[in-house]
């Protein structure tokens, strides 16, 4: 049996999602390359991974990522 409805999704909450599943595949991708290196003796390249460069860039893509769900629940909301 066929419907006739459209699926209407927000566009915004399409590309928010994508976003947060990508930051996420990163921030595991990043532990893993921190567990290997650790264990094969790279400190050098472990400690940059947790260098406070690293953690001020991932904070802001997660504060990001916050605001455009915040934003997108709102419009949700309103239509």
């Amino acid at each position: 049996m066929k419907t006739n409805r459209k699926d209407n999704q927000n566009l915004l909450l399409t590309l928010t999602g994508r976003g947060l599943k990508y930051f996420l595949l990163t921030i595991f991708g990043f532990a893993m390359a921190f567990i290997v290196f650790h264990v094969c003796g790279a400190s050098t390249i472990a400690e940059t991974l947790l260098s406070f460069g690293v953690f001020v860039s991932f904070s802001r893509v997660a504060i990001l990522l916050f605001c455009l769900f915040s934003i997108t629940m709102i419009w949700e909301s309103w239509s």
